[in-house]
């Protein structure tokens, strides 16, 4: 059905091409969806028997959902992440893995299943991480990278955001000014907490606080587990959810060393034992990839919506397909 729903809107996009200048691109593509792979760098000399370095990536808000659109829906983050990794696995001549992360952080849950993942991938297959850290690695990007076995960032990169966030809005006040009240029926006092609609309470606001603590140690847990450079005596500064910049970062041992895919391709070999390698990229068949900063599709920051009126309340964080939760994310632009 969604199939024949998509066919039947191509005669009106046609139309719409003609007053509007678009062009459309009709193209032949393998029958299989599955990752692929294309060289981005390498040595000189017969790269199709050298060892392999595999480049994922890590991409745009964290959840562990894909969002519908005209023509399909994206991808499951968490479900193409494992695909990539489960793909490196079972390729022999892949010696070593970057991980490539571009990333604000996302949902609690979504964070945490990539780093066990990529921990079950280190431990499984003794194959070396090296993290690649991009513009942004903030939160639960950050999070991700604790599991490797190298951080390398950017001078510029925004990194950090060591915490734990669930957003709230209230609108009682505004719905009492023009005459309207919420009276919800529950079936115990904290079936409505962190309700919209109503003002919150003590109670409520302390039952909230407690889960945002618990995954907060959580979070601090697994920094202090995996980053063992770390000052003891900062790290109640460094886990307060500020943001950094790389080179900041280095400094406070958030991270090991500064610099670019060059790096992190050099340190996958030497971490592997390798003189000579070359770099693939992972990708779906229909993509283009010309160089390692091609840029693996990852969920929009402005994929994020809030729609209100008397009828429908609709909220919604980047990325998300639920409002309410808990997040591993920083972005200034939506708190």
């Amino acid at each position: 059905m969604k199939t024949l729903m998509r066919m039947a809107m191509i005669p009106c996009l046609l139309l719409l091409a003609g007053c509007g200048g678009f062009r459309f691109i009709i193209d032949i593509v393998p029958s299989t969806h599955n990752l692929v792979e294309t060289k981005v760098m390498g040595d000189e000399g017969g790269w199709r028997s050298q060892p392999k370095v595999a480049l994922i990536d890590v991409t745009g808000v964290i959840s562990d959902s894909s969002r519908s659109g005209l023509f399909g829906s994206s991808e499951n983050p968490v479900g193409r992440f494992a695909e990539a990794l489960k793909k490196a696995s079972r390729d022999s001549r892949v010696k070593a893995v970057i991980v490539k992360i571009n990333s604000p952080g996302g949902t609690v849950t979504a964070s945490d299943l990539m780093y066990r993942e990529l921990k079950h991938f280190k431990e499984s297959t003794g194959k070396p991480v090296v993290i690649l850290m991009g513009g942004i690695a903030a939160s639960g990007g950050y999070y991700i990278a604790c599991a490797g076995d190298e951080i390398i960032a950017n001078p510029t990169t925004i990194t950090g955001s060591i915490g734990v966030i669930m957003q709230t809005v209230n609108f009682s006040e505004g719905m009492k000014r023009i005459g309207i009240r919420a009276d919800a029926i529950t079936s115990g006092p904290n079936k409505k907490v962190g309700s919209p609609l109503e003002p919150m309470s003590a109670e409520h606001r302390e039952l909230l606080q407690g889960i945002v603590n618990e995954l907060y140690a959580s979070f601090r847990r697994v920094v202090v587990e995996n980053r063992t450079k770390l000052d003891p005596a900062l790290v109640d500064a460094i886990t307060d959810g500020r943001v950094v910049t790389g080179i900041r970062a280095l400094e406070l041992g958030l991270v090991d060393q500064l610099g670019d895919i060059r790096d992190a391709f050099a340190t996958a070999k030497q971490r592997a034992g390798l003189t000579r390698a070359t770099l693939v990229k992972y990708h779906r068949p229909t993509q283009h990839v010309g160089s390692p900063y091609a840029q693996s599709p990852g969920v929009p920051a402005q994929a994020g919506q809030m729609q209100l009126n008397l009828m429908q309340l609709n909220l919604g964080l980047p990325g998300m397909t639920d409002a309410a939760g808990f997040y591993y994310l920083w972005d200034p632009m939506v708190w």
